[in-house]
């Protein structure tokens, strides 16, 4: 018997070709593009480019995300609205820095010069609430700066609102999502927004459906290739979430400020599942089928808070407050449907968990010299997870019980816990422009914390990290940047890998388990980027190489007791690396004569290693793809008011695995197109019809099971399976008044 399943071959996107044809398009802009006419203007470094309101007059825009989507390298080539790549994508495995001061790379973006006050509430939402008619400019902040809210973006975006403006806005969106199962579900949005004296204020209210219906199709074969058996698979999630949003904004004075956001939310409905499964080892076959009612109730809300004051010779002391909590409660339960067709109860799950933030930061910075300033401060962060699980069986041993739905309980290690960090960061920030051309970021920051798990399992632990960082930039021309990053990294931790959950990715397997000795994993991160905005606003032309050096990875681990009982979690297996680079080009077509067609290409391609706890060999990263290959365009018509576009999203498959105690897995998946046309007419009202997932967007999987531990090399069965969620239609009608 073969220990590994053999690899696939590595496979490019299909369309892979015109990746370098991409390129080449995007420096053949540079060099041929006419010129356009030049409605951007460039501060006299070219560290800050200033979109005027006026550049986005001919494309009637209705929302401030409106605006961000027609700026080169800012906006993606669809809009808001059109549905990404399945599953996500994350360009490297190093996101998700703990520290709410510091920016995690990307672009960021402020408001009037402020980030939000919130973590749940994000700015990103707000633009959408923003009527384009407030926004006075858009700047793109190539450098660094004390002035700003945030450090360490890639760049930043400051949506500047016209502080003339003295009324109120009113925004709506209604939205018609139709299915491919032709279920059809309404949704829609409303916004007040506006200017009173000193006030800027914003409410919201949203209502909008989480439906999603999945077919699975999966058939297996037993460790000697005969056939096992074959599975159909219909899940459906009907799923409601509403929320209630504010953000205000108020001048005390010339030289203070405080922001407030608010936001609360209830996502309440059911996820059905039928499961047909067919006996392939018998003669005639046998169909058993199972049926799943597993209802969700969650709630959420956050609230925070800043105060800004500025001194008469330009020192500033910022405080922020954040608070926040996540109520979830989902159950599932299993049936069997019987030759009565009554439906027989064999599987009861319940996971209650509680998920409070809270967060403390105030910082003051002040200038050295003319060309030097720096900001000291501290953060305090308490997050707390109390978590409890229930677990059930049909059993003829043991008694029932109400609380596990009438089953008999089962026993489950670290079922009901309490998880809480304790975290202090003090940190000092310099910021020294060395010349017209060269500005260095240089950060400290120290990382002190407290973990303590009660309940089930108890355990206390302290951790000491010492973060610094460096961000050099170059300006080679106004078009030109060269940066250069060395940083340490602390990733933050998923309290749920403490505690025994639910294990959602395999019907095998009822739960999985916490692990009490987690440790925070961290990396040293080098980045080499580039960035060339190419003359008369044609576009964009960026890089980035990067290498990172990982420590106390966190994969799954044996931690098992009991022999007779395999068991497995999240843990530290030991460290690792990552390398690899992520190319772009967003380019208006000028050169045959379409300067209002925007078309953006990204392609990323990376590795990583690591040293895989059950086999001992060298391995990739968990379900790491080895890049992705994404080209959107948007192409305005302004003289008859209208826009359409596109987005492609694929991944390079190959090598993304997922290994476990008992298990192998491999993934791929096919590519996914979404197209969208938008028309706004003579009143400002925006009409947008949507097509997500026209290449169905084929997810596929292949898991092999192993006898005992995958190390012990005997092979019990191989799954094949694959599944989908169908084209997605949508309607949408949204406007201003």
């Amino acid at each position: 018997m073969m220990l590994l399943p053999p690899l696939r071959l590595l496979r490019l996107p299909t369309s892979l070709r015109a990746r370098s044809c991409g390129l080449h398009l995007a420096i053949a802009a540079a060099m041929l593009s006419p010129a356009i006419a030049d409605a951007q203007i460039s501060s006299d470094d070219g560290a800050t480019v200033i979109y005027p309101a006026d550049y986005f007059v001919e494309y009637a825009p209705i929302s401030a995300q409106d605006m961000l989507d027609r700026i080169p390298g800012v906006g993606s080539g669809g809009g808001p609205g059109g549905n990404g790549p399945p599953g996500g994508f994350s360009g490297n495995a190093s996101s998700g820095g703990r520290g709410f001061g510091g920016g995690n790379g990307g672009n960021e973006i402020l408001i009037n010069g402020k980030r939000t006050a919130g973590k749940n509430n994000q700015t990103s939402d707000v633009l959408r609430r923003i009527s384009a008619a407030q926004v006075n400019e858009i700047q793109i902040i190539r450098g660094t700066s004390g002035d700003l809210d945030v450090r360490g973006s890639d760049q930043v975006i400051n949506v500047v609102l016209a502080e003339e403006l003295d009324s109120s806005t009113v925004s709506y969106e209604m939205n018609l999502n139709s299915y491919f199962d032709s279920e059809i579900r309404p949704g829609g949005s409303a916004a007040l927004s506006g200017q009173a004296d000193r006030l800027t204020y914003m409410f919201s209210a949203n209502a909008n459906t989480r439906y999603d219906h999945t077919l699975s199709r999966e058939h297996s074969i037993l460790g000697d290739f005969s056939p096992n058996d074959a599975i159909k698979e219909d899940r459906i999630r009907d799923q409601n979430t509403y929320e209630l949003a504010t953000n205000l904004s108020y001048e005390l004075g010339e030289r203070s400020s405080i922001r407030v956001n608010g936001l609360y939310g209830i996502t309440k409905g059911p996820t059905e599942v039928r499961r047909i499964i067919t006996n392939l080892r018998v003669n005639p076959y046998t169909n058993t089928i199972e049926l799943e009612d597993n209802p969700t109730d969650k709630t959420n809300w956050e609230i925070g808070g800043d105060y800004e004051f500025r001194t008469a010779s330009g020192s500033r002391f910022k405080a922020l407050v954040i608070a926040n909590q996540e109520d979830s409660d989902v159950t599932r339960e299993r049936f069997k449907l019987l030759s009565d067709n009554s439906a027989q109860k064999n599987l009861f799950l319940n996971t209650a968990a509680v998920t409070d933030e809270r967060i403390v930061r105030t910082s003051y910075t002040m200038n050295i010299v003319d060309s030097q300033d720096i900001e000291f401060g501290v953060e305090r962060a308490q997050t707390v997870l109390d978590s409890h699980l229930l677990y059930g069986l049909l059993s003829s041993t043991g008694t029932p019980s109400a609380s596990t739905g009438g089953l008999v309980p089962q026993k489950v290690t670290n079922a009901n816990s309490k998880v809480e960090e304790i975290r202090y960061e003090p940190f000092a920030i310099h910021n020294w422009s060395i010349n017209s051309k060269t500005t260095l970021e240089t950060s400290l920051l120290y990382e002190t914390s407290t973990i303590e798990q009660t309940g089930d399992v108890y355990n206390k632990r302290d951790f000491n990290f010492l973060k610094p960082k460096f961000d050099l930039r170059y300006d080679v021309s106004p078009n030109l940047q060269l940066r250069g990053t060395i940083e340490k990294v602390v990733n933050q931790l998923s309290f749920s890998d403490f505690v025994a959950a639910n294990d959602d990715q395999d019907n095998d397997a009822a739960t999985q388990a916490g692990n009490a000795q987690l440790r925070q994993e961290w990396l040293w991160k080098y980045n080499f980027r580039t960035e060339y905005r190419i003359p008369n606003d044609v576009g964009v032309l960026s890089s980035d190489f990067f290498y990172f050096k990982h420590h106390d990875i966190i994969e799954r681990m044996d931690v098992t007791r009991v022999e007779s009982n395999l068991q497995s979690a999240n843990g530290n297996i030991g460290d690792g690396w990552e390398y690899g680079m992520n190319l772009s080009a967003s380019v208006r077509m000028g050169m045959i004569r379409l300067p209002n067609l925007l078309v953006t290409s990204t392609y990323n391609l990376q590795d990583s290693e690591v040293t895989d706890p059950f086999l001992g060999i060298k391995r990739r990263f968990q379900n790491y793809q080895r890049g992705r290959f994404t080209v959107t365009f948007r192409h305005d018509l302004p003289s008859i008011r209208t826009n359409w576009g596109m987005q492609y999203f694929d991944r390079i498959d190959g090598g993304m695995s997922r290994y476990d105690i008992d298990d192998i897995e491999k993934s791929v998946g096919e590519p996914r197109i979404n197209l969208f046309v938008e028309h706004v007419d003579r009143r400002g009202i925006t009409y947008r019809f949507d097509a997500g997932g026209l290449s169905n967007g084929q997810q596929f999987r292949d898991r092999y099971r192993y006898v005992g531990r995958t190390s012990a090399n005997i092979l019990e069965e191989v799954e094949y399976q694959h599944n989908g969620n169908g084209i997605t239609y949508t309607f949408k009608i949204n406007g201003t008044f």
